[in-house]
């Protein structure tokens, strides 16, 4: 991605008069990594009040997890090292680090339906030779295809996924052919115009059957070749063997369990935030219909947004609604902001206001606007209130990690890394039929860095896998 900014506004006062500081900061450079550290002990030194106009209430927040009020697990001693065992189990080691399964507060022990999902940009062919820049740093065999989809495939088969979400893919068929033979059945919808990547959505063929298909293509709305593609999913089911003592209602709802299943790739421009905010807003929109119309099913929506969290698109998805009055198009995505990853580490330090110091700088920008903006946005160049009906939470909320993965509100610090860029643009989100069992916790940047760039010799992406193991909310609720 490009170089990314973030602007910090501080005030002194003294006795003359106020003076303001306007701190720019450029894209990373290893080179420069102790002359930086350096600059923010010294500035942590100088004490600042901060001068920020507060953004309007966001009703249900994004960084509390909606599914509190379930049953929580039990905090025996047992549970717990059930827990660590398994997580020692699973992990996926990479260079001496290991990726860790991290679980959320529900005893989902009694759950039948589970659904472990992974979403993943994998880094198309074609984007990474058009683009060399991004990958200076990286030895030309780690871009090459032949080893960096046996990776993948190696990777995600270690989850034992059902069901796999892919962004960016241009060679369906290489990916097609490896995971039939693990038991997958995919479909595939390609960007429209002259790009040759797209989506592709595979499942678990002894675990769920394709009910129903259908996709996006968004420059039918002038909202350029980006698509997005939706699945029908239902359970497959073997007839219980004392069905007689079985419970008639929950084997009905067992053998008709249903998910729909979004994958999307938003366009990347950090610029045109109308035209990501109307591709974000026909997806949500196409969602719930869907979900309607298949008897209100569970949904899971993931992809690459392109978009940083806490940033006005991240708020319109996790609060349903957004005042686009309150943000220039260009800082939609928070592309152009300060990387989540560095705001954490100044922010930790204790001289500093964490709360504060980082607040958006929200004014009126209407005029910044046009007519055209609006349409592309929200459809209707009189409409500057956006909204959707599905509720929705961010699967990583659900499963809280450490300080060195997660930030302050508890999404990963870095998905995507290159030469020009680290920090999440990815995402899981779901309904509230759904509850969140453990997700896979991404790197430490620590970690990260010890790669000058994605892909490396063990990561077959610039980006990392998401990970998300499901279960059904009404399982909670005893028999």
């Amino acid at each position: 991605m490009r170089k990314n900014e973030c602007r910090l506004i501080t005030a002194e006062t003294s006795s003359a008069a106020i003076k303001r500081k306007h701190i720019y900061f450029e894209e990373f450079d290893h080179s420069r990594q102790t002359e930086r550290q350096n600059w923010v002990s010294s500035e942590a030194e100088t004490k600042t009040k901060t001068l920020t106009l507060q953004p309007e209430p966001i009703r249900n927040p994004p960084d509390s997890n909606r599914f509190q009020a379930l049953r929580p697990c039990s905090s025996s001693s047992s549970s717990s090292q059930v827990h660590r065992k398994r997580q020692k189990r699973n992990n996926f080691s990479s260079s001496g680090a290991s990726r860790q399964w991290v679980f959320s507060s529900y005893d989902c022990s009694d759950c039948k339906d589970k659904v472990v999902i992974v979403s993943y940009n994998v880094l198309g062919v074609e984007n990474a030779a058009k683009h060399p820049d991004l990958y200076l740093n990286v030895p030309q065999k780690f871009l090459e295809w032949d080893r960096r989809k046996d990776l993948i495939c190696k990777e995600v088969n270690h989850y034992n996924a059902d069901i796999l979400c892919f962004q960016e893919v241009d060679r369906f068929k290489d990916l097609d052919n490896l995971l039939h033979k693990d038991g997958f059945k995919g479909v595939y919808k390609g960007r429209t115009g002259d790009a040759c990547d797209g989506c592709a959505l595979f499942w678990n063929d002894k675990k769920f059957t394709l009910l129903h298909e259908e996709n996006i293509e968004f420059q039918d709305f002038d909202l350029r070749d980006n698509v997005a593609q939706f699945c029908v999913l239902k359970m497959k089911r073997h007839r219980p063997k004392s069905i007689s003592h079985a419970n008639p209602s929950k084997i009905r709802k067992r053998q008709s369990r249903r998910l729909l299943i979004g994958n999307i790739h938003v366009l990347f421009n950090p610029n045109r935030g109308d035209i990501k905010l109307g591709q974000v807003r026909l997806f949500l929109e196409k969602a719930y219909k869907l979900s309607q119309e298949w008897g209100n099913i569970p949904v899971i929506l993931v992809g690459d947004f392109n978009s940083i969290p806490q940033s006005a698109m991240y708020h319109f998805l996790a609060s349903s609604e957004l005042n686009i009055q309150l943000h220039d198009r260009r800082r939609i995505s928070g592309q152009l902001e300060y990387p989540s990853w560095r705001r954490e580490i100044i922010a930790q330090n204790k001289d500093i206001d964490r709360h504060r110091v980082w607040t958006p700088f929200y004014r009126q920008l209407m005029s910044s606007w046009s007519d055209e903006e609006l349409a592309l946005a929200t459809g209707n160049k009189q409409v500057t209130h956006l909204q959707h009906k599905l509720n929705l939470s961010s699967a990583y909320l659900g499963a809280p990690g450490s300080r060195r993965t997660r930030d302050s509100h508890g999404e990963p610090l870095a998905t995507s890394y290159h030469s020009k860029f680290m920090g999440t643009v990815d995402y899981i989100w779901y309904t509230g039929e759904l509850v969140p069992v453990r997700v896979l916790d991404t790197l430490p940047i620590d970690v990260l860095r010890r790669n000058a760039s994605l892909p490396s010799k063990k990561w077959g992406s610039d980006h990392l896998a998401l990970v998300c193991e499901l279960a059904f909310a009404d399982d909670l609720k005893g028999p």
